[in-house]
């Protein structure tokens, strides 16, 4: 049973078998030709029977194959997985590998063809790029194998039921690391802001690298050690950084595969790594039309794993955000003046209106920063030609779209607001920039 189950027949068999029975049609017209084809059909049972015993004779493990799934797949970045398959037959052999990946992806498709020495592993590499969060469950791992007569495979069957969690992008946050570190965010569209509040305090002297300031360079400890040494200071009081995060139906809105929840997320824990790098605190509250979830702010080595334990499976509840809710959270559980970055999107200015009184009343308290969206299809619209009446109208609408999210922006700045209006994709970059920016000014 197990030797059925077992056994396919390749494209290859269906071909030579049509071959000969075409051979036996001639025959019924042509004696020769009938000889002929009992002489091939022999041939051919020959043929097969020495490919079975080729693959049947030998030991269960005579291939052996495994995946190396990372611990946790990062959202929205590509993540490698790598198969290895050893060949313990006597020859070469032709593998046909179909790994069944998880139903988010919505590959049906995957197949890898290739050929195995005898005795040696082959490794092969392929990147998958989640688009949402939660749990993925990769299913088995199938190897085809197939001897040189390449009429039959035998299959093998490895690595059922592997489950790994999606976590927001600690790919993008571990880049963004690293570069905060040796000094070059401006490599990626990080703006240089020279600090305006005099808040600094010495920590130590160390080595001089690549983006180092030259005016912290310590002369007389360059002398001494005949290297490049710098004054590295630090800020005085550690600040505390909260990310407010919307949950509802707005945040749902697709780009690029990915829902702005996503991105906000991800974005989020960026910056809360980077805060924790310039010795602020973070903290995470979540919210729609209750609060989800509330993280203390902290600067310690667990919080980064504390916040991404905490966002890998939130998920939207489609409600409208209830902003009277977030203020009154926030002004009995954050008692210290904070940054308040709170991600949301508003569509238009009488959304944002309904929750200016409590966007005002956080303001007071606190150093806010509304993040919203720029509605990247409305611009596609208005870079377009018109050549109709109705492509004048739609182009009208979406122009005037595009005005009120600018009126919006304008009129939190009136009432002590501080905002970023961006495109999803440069969502990181601007939230880091403002931050740096706010914090040179020394406002929180």
């Amino acid at each position: 049973m197990k030797f059925i189950k077992s056994l396919y027949l390749n494209h290859l068999l269906f071909w030579v078998f049509a071959g000969i029975v075409t051979v036996f049609v001639f025959g019924f017209f042509f004696p020769f030709f009938l000889a002929v084809g009992k002489a091939l059909f022999w041939l051919f049972v020959l043929w097969f029977a020495v490919d079975l015993l080729m693959l049947y004779n030998a030991p269960q493990k005579a291939i052996l194959a495994n995946r190396q799934v990372p611990e946790r797949l990062s959202n929205g970045d590509e993540n490698a997985i790598k198969l290895y398959v050893l060949n313990n037959y006597k020859f070469q052999v032709f593998v046909r590998i179909i790994d069944e990946i998880p139903f988010q992806f919505q590959v049906r498709d995957f197949e890898i063809n290739e050929i195995v020495d005898s005795g040696k592993e082959k490794t092969f590499l392929y990147k998958l790029k989640p688009n949402e969060r939660g749990e993925y469950h990769f299913g088995a791992l199938n190897i085809y194998v197939s001897s040189f007569f390449r009429l039959a495979s035998r299959k093998f069957v490895f690595d059922r039921n592997a489950y790994v969690p999606v976590y927001p992008s600690f790919i993008q946050m571990r880049k963004y690391e690293i570069m905060a570190i040796s000094n070059r965010l401006t490599e990626v569209g990080v703006k240089k802001i020279r600090r305006i509040a005099n808040n600094n305090e010495f920590e130590q002297i160390k080595n001089y690298t690549k983006g180092d300031d030259f005016r912290t360079i310590n002369w007389k400890a360059t002398a001494r050690r005949n290297q490049l040494m710098v004054n590295q200071f630090q800020d005085e009081k550690s600040q505390q950084v909260y990310s407010l995060i919307d949950m509802g139906r707005n945040m749902k809105m697709p780009f690029e595969g990915m829902s702005l929840l996503d991105y906000a997320i991800n974005a989020s824990l960026v910056i809360s790594n980077i805060a924790m790098l310039k010795h602020d605190k973070a903290g995470f509250l979540t919210y729609s039309n209750k609060i989800h979830s509330l993280l203390p702010a902290e600067r310690s080595k667990k919080q980064v794993m504390n916040i991404m334990e905490l966002l890998y499976k939130q998920q939207t509840n489609y409600k409208e955000p209830d902003f009277e809710l977030v203020y009154s959270i926030i002004h009995r559980k954050i008692k210290h003046r904070s940054l308040l970055i709170l991600y949301t999107n508003f569509e238009g200015i009488s959304s944002m209106r309904k929750q200016l009184k409590y966007l005002s009343k956080l303001a007071k308290n606190h150093v806010l920063i509304v993040v919203f969206f720029d509605n990247t299809e409305i611009n596609k619209l208005l870079n377009q030609t018109t050549a109709t009446l109705e492509q004048v109208y739609i182009k009208t609408i979406a122009e005037k779209f595009r005005y009120e999210k600018r009126l919006i922006v304008k009129e939190l700045q009136q009432h002590g607001i501080h905002s970023i209006l961006t495109e999803p994709q440069n969502l990181s970059i601007n939230t880091i920039n403002k931050y740096l920016e706010l914090k040179a000014r020394g406002l929180f």
